[in-house]
């Protein structure tokens, strides 16, 4: 049995696709999953649920959905590995296996990446990357009603999705895939408008393409958001690579890299 938070809430049970329909049981599920193999406190539930304002009947209705929950994971608890939902002092405890999280797994390999490309294994890295952002389906979590504990959880996942896509970015750079960036790149600026760092890479990535009027356009264009939703200028390396487009050869002769930072860490 294999969950799914990388997009919609889903449970695989290895015939077809399930999940809780009523949304305060699939908030219940998220959080449990969030914290898997770790006890959930009872008390964190409901304020995830409830936000300090639970109902008289709030402890029953926790248990009801709990029960329920119960039935939905016993179709893969025919063996060992299967998942086990159980009431521990205080709270729940939800135990999965190894490679039974989409988000787990995301982060796994995306830490081989950045090993990878910290010792110069670049292909290697972009195959990881790949495979990790392969799995998303959507925003995270995207049809859970999410209270404080899962907007939490939801915002780091997407972050580290962001992070991912950056060191993709930087190994197919170091490839010299910058051609084949292009297309990706113009879309990531117009998602992230006021993240600079996609903006360098298109620059570059158009530069190296021959294309330098479209690389300067894109300095002015993220000069004139900074300023306008700021009041900041480009930094000291946009306008660097801005000055290297205009003396008609890229800065360093050769693609940015290295400059990726860990997001979302725990």
């Amino acid at each position: 049995m294999r969950f799914h938070v990388l997009g919609t809430l889903e449970i695989h049970d290895g015939t077809q696709r399930i999940a809780p329909s009523a949304p305060k049981q699939r908030s219940v599920l998220a959080l449990l999953l969030s914290s898997a193999n770790e006890v959930t406190p009872t008390d964190v539930l409901m304020e995830e649920l409830w936000e300090g304002r639970p109902p008289a009947s709030a402890q029953t209705t926790l248990q009801t959905y709990v029960y329920q929950l119960r039935k939905l994971l016993s179709r893969g608890a025919a063996t060992e590995e299967g998942p086990r939902l159980v009431t521990k002092h205080g709270g729940y405890l939800l135990t999965i296996g190894d490679g039974a999280l989409d988000a787990v797994e995301f982060e796994r390999l995306v830490d081989v990446a950045r090993e990878s490309l910290q010792a110069g294994e670049v292909e290697r890295a972009s195959g990881a990357l790949r495979q990790a952002l392969d799995l998303w389906h959507g925003p995270a979590l995207a049809d859970v009603v999410a209270g404080p504990r899962l907007e939490i959880y939801r915002t780091r996942l997407e972050e580290l999705r962001v992070h991912a896509i950056k060191l993709k970015i930087e190994a197919q750079m170091r490839m010299g895939q910058h051609h084949e960036l292009i297309g990706e790149l113009k879309e990531l600026t117009t998602v992230y408008t006021l993240d600079e760092w996609f903006h360098l890479q298109l620059m570059e990535a158009l530069s190296r393409a021959s294309r330098r009027h479209e690389a300067l356009e894109v300095y002015h264009h993220l000069r004139y958001l900074l300023r306008e939703e700021l009041g900041l200028e480009p930094s000291s390396e946009m306008q660097e690579l801005q000055q290297a487009v205009l003396a008609s050869h890229p800065k360093n002769g050769r693609p940015r890299h290295g400059v990726v930072r860990a997001a979302g860490r725990p």
